[in-house]
């Protein structure tokens, strides 16, 4: 045969998606045919057979002006369906001559194929139905108070007053799943870094009325501070040496000198840098040795039951001793126990946060302790 293709059928017309032949500009890569001509819709009505050996001895392909233009003078096809029977198109092939030696074998040796065909279009319709599912899910999210902020306090572990706070994010809707879930959702569509903004833009609308000595720390990966984008999110006129941004442990980093100059303007301005999950695995050396954070904050898996393994205390204690020694300050997440923080503040770790001291609350907490203050 000299000419094979895969037509995906639409409302009004086909696309061909993959096409082999041997003389070219016959027909092509993504060429749209309206459904009413040529051949493929006539055979999945049963106006035309699958099988035409010779189109000059069938009176309904000579009515068919592709059959003189192109020419076709012999002719196979095949619906391709998937696996819940839809017809997704056909699978099609022709020679510019008579050929009357096609037969039955011809067409289950296409017919094969074409099954083939439907459980790979299944397979890959079900990957885009998913990515089209998450993509509106993350959409809500954006819209209404769907992604809801909530402020994490950190305190100072001499002096026990409030420092600031890190602002998470909660999803108020279907499907419940973890904020960080939703975050790697939102980056394997294409819609990570919108998401990254909106929840930025939201946290950031409370800076103005907490206390000025306080500090809020965002998460942020290195791809939205490569971008670009954050002087703009974060704006001129506000005072960053109020803003702390945090960049986990998880993020990976292909260009540690393309970060490091993103971030400097930023930091020029008084944004102080954080590497979250400190101590969670090599990530977050890295992070530490080529960035020099100003904030060095050790992941929950040290800071739990220090008091009571030798092994979590050392290296508590290294990194703090690390941390002090290039100027960070340390901040231990998760202290759920009083044992815990005793024993933290003798490791001379700076700054805390927890159960131990308050659950995540919302703004309109956040707010009410500043203006206790």
């Amino acid at each position: 045969m000299d000419v094979a293709f895969v037509a995906r059928f639409r409302e009004e017309d086909r696309v061909l998606e993959h096409v082999d032949e041997s003389t070219a500009g016959v027909i092509f890569q993504h060429q749209k045919i309206p459904l009413s001509e040529g051949y493929c819709q006539k055979v999945v009505n049963g106006e035309l057979p699958e099988l035409i050996p010779d189109t000059s001895l069938l009176a309904a392909a000579q009515e068919i002006p592709e059959t003189h233009t192109i020419p076709i003078g012999s002719h196979l096809s095949v619906p391709i369906r998937l696996d819940d029977n839809q017809l997704f198109g056909t699978l099609c092939c022709f020679s510019h001559q008579p050929n009357p030696a096609l037969n039955a074998h011809d067409m289950s040796l296409l017919r094969a194929f074409s099954d083939l065909l439907g459980l790979h279009f299944s397979a890959t319709s079900a990957v885009r139905h998913a990515r089209d599912k998450v993509t509106h899910e993350i959409r809500l999210a954006m819209q209404g108070n769907a992604l809801r902020p909530v402020f994490q306090p950190v305190y100072t572990i001499a002096t026990g007053k409030l420092h600031g706070f890190e602002c998470l994010s909660r999803f108020d809707l279907e499907p419940r799943r973890p904020p960080d879930q939703w975050f790697k959702a939102a980056h394997e569509v294409g819609l990570g870094l919108e998401l990254e903004r909106h929840a930025i833009d939201t946290a950031l609308g409370a800076l103005g009325s907490l206390p000025t000595d306080w500090l809020l720390a965002v998460n942020c990966s290195p791809q939205l501070i490569q971008s670009g984008q954050l002087p703009r999110l974060l704006g001129s006129d506000r005072d960053l040496s109020r803003v702390t941004l945090e960049i986990t442990e998880h993020a990976a980093v292909d260009d540690y000198r393309a970060l490091a100059d993103a971030l400097a303007p930023l930091r020029r301005r008084g944004a102080t840098l954080a590497v979250d999950d400190a101590g969670a695995g090599y990530s977050s050396m890295r992070h530490i040795l080529h960035l020099q954070p100003d904030m060095i904050k050790l992941d929950m898996s040290i800071t739990h039951d220090v008091d009571t393994d030798r092994s979590r205390r050392a290296l508590a204690k290294g990194l703090t001793s690390f941390a002090h020694e290039i100027g960070s300050v340390v901040v231990a997440e998760g202290v759920e126990t009083a044992e815990e923080f005793n024993t933290l503040a003798s490791l001379g770790v700076d700054l805390a946060q927890g159960y131990f001291f308050a659950k995540p609350i919302g703004p309109q907490e956040a707010l009410a302790m500043g203006a206790a203050i």
